[in-house]
């Protein structure tokens, strides 16, 4: 399956990928680091990574979004974008968690300095950060695969369990955490120490290729995981005036 894979939970980030089992690969990929401008660079941005990868819009199998947990405007714009290419190339859409992108990076590790249970934390801005938690299950042939322990979370970085914890969200309050990861991992895909990992399209793309090769279907829910109540409110009546 030949997917185009989008995430903008934190900065934008666009990958074509081949989820061949077995032999999955990163075609072309593009990422911005800036996190306020999803909108204005997403679109070209598409069109930039299928010429990269030499791929027509009508060689692509589906579009894999990454659906958060997010803030609502950088999330809104990379879903927007995947359910509009969607519509007008007819193509399958699929939502996966955005945490899983660093998930699988960490259940990609080498097999010394892989943890059989971890934590993701990203950004979520007001000193709190998006969290989850992970198994690393042997898939044998398909490799090791990253298991969610559960459904995504936000709160304060001491709510972590007491398990090493990767991205972003790590480098930011590490005195409030029993593990972070602070050092670069021998053998990462990335070679930024891991509380600098955002979630990428790339890696994406690529625990989608690991669930499809342990014989499992990708969901089609592509709704937001925003986790908090949104900051706009509808305004209340006028209140009367009194004499």
């Amino acid at each position: 399956m030949l997917l185009l894979c989008l995430d903008t939970s934190a900065a934008a980030s666009v990958a074509v990928v081949d989820t061949t089992p077995q032999a999955p690969r990163v075609l072309a990929r593009w990422e911005t680091a800036d996190t306020r401008s999803h909108a204005e660079v997403l679109t070209p941005a598409v069109e930039t990574t299928l010429n990269q990868a030499g791929i027509a819009a009508g060689e692509l199998d589906g579009i894999l979004v990454g659906t958060g947990p997010g803030p609502f405007t950088g999330l809104r714009a990379g879903l927007v974008t995947a359910r509009t290419l969607g519509f007008v190339w007819d193509l399958e859409l699929f939502g996966m968690c955005s945490l899983e992108a660093i998930a699988h990076d960490v259940a990609s590790l080498p097999e010394p300095v892989r943890p059989s249970e971890f934590a993701v934390a990203t950004d979520a801005r007001r000193r709190e950060v998006y969290w989850a938690t992970y198994t690393v299950a042997d898939g044998e042939d398909a490799g090791p695969r990253a298991l969610a322990s559960g459904s995504p979370r936000v709160g304060a970085a001491s709510e972590l369990p007491d398990v090493p914890v990767y991205g972003r969200g790590a480098g930011l309050y590490p005195e409030l955490l029993a593990h972070p990861v602070l050092q670069a991992v021998p053998g990462a895909h990335d070679t930024a120490p891991p509380v600098e990992w955002q979630p990428h399209a790339a890696s994406l793309g690529l625990a989608a290729a690991a669930a499809l090769a342990a014989d499992l279907e990708l969901s089609d829910d592509t709704s937001p995981l925003y986790l908090r109540e949104s900051d706009a409110k509808v305004p209340g009546p006028r209140k009367k005036a009194t004499a």
